[in-house]
């Protein structure tokens, strides 16, 4: 068990080294983004969830205004602080986003409760998923917190999860434990890895 958490931690650390040091982040994310977005399980989703990019994760945030111009339910999570919970928003403007906690866009607070606003992970027709790391398996290694984890656990099987990632952020091999969701597919700018997904 030690040994696994030391294999997370080293693969956690070189995993967010690589996507730091990764050249042209903006053009690569614009690219990986619109190619996510012309994927047929894009196409076929009415309600998606996109994720907000933080930090030196692949960037979304340039591409969600024509993602809202689609005509699909683009819904964004945001971050319970207190209750380490994921919650859904379906977003219908940029305006509606204000820097929070960790620099992320996030819903503004008094809109977070409003009728028709606030999304279940069950209503998902197709979800992007960020991560720190990634195998060919579709294995994902987050930030260590789980919040994802236990919000794709109520995601719908039939709802397709991509993660969408830099090539510098594949790895060989990585240490899974029994409650790590698998993902579907795996997007980078070069290739689709396609992944266990749920069982």
């Amino acid at each position: 068990m030690e040994d696994n958490q030391a294999k997370k931690t080293a693969i956690r650390e070189q995993a967010r080294k690589n996507r730091v040091g990764q050249q042209n982040k903006d053009a690569i994310s614009r690219d990986i983004v619109t190619a996510f977005m012309a994927m047929p399980e894009y196409v076929a989703a009415k309600t998606i969830l996109y994720y907000v990019d933080a930090g030196s994760e692949v960037r979304t945030r340039h591409m969600l205004p024509e993602a809202l111009a689609g005509g699909k339910r683009i819904v964004v999570p945001y971050c319970i602080v207190e209750t380490n919970e994921l919650e859904l928003f379906l977003l219908e403007d940029m305006s509606e986003l204000v820097e929070g906690a960790y620099k992320i866009l996030e819903p503004k607070l008094e809109l977070r409760n409003q009728p028709g606003k606030i999304v279940a992970p069950e209503d998902l027709d197709l979800v992007m998923v960020p991560g720190t790391a990634f195998d060919a398996s579709g294995g994902r290694m987050g930030q260590g917190k789980g919040y994802y984890d236990r919000m794709l656990a109520r995601v719908r099987p039939n709802a397709p999860l991509v993660a969408i990632a830099f090539d510098c952020q594949i790895f060989d091999a990585i240490p899974v434990a029994s409650h790590d969701v698998f993902m579907d597919k795996v997007l980078t700018e070069s290739r689709v890895l396609t992944g266990k997904g749920r069982k």
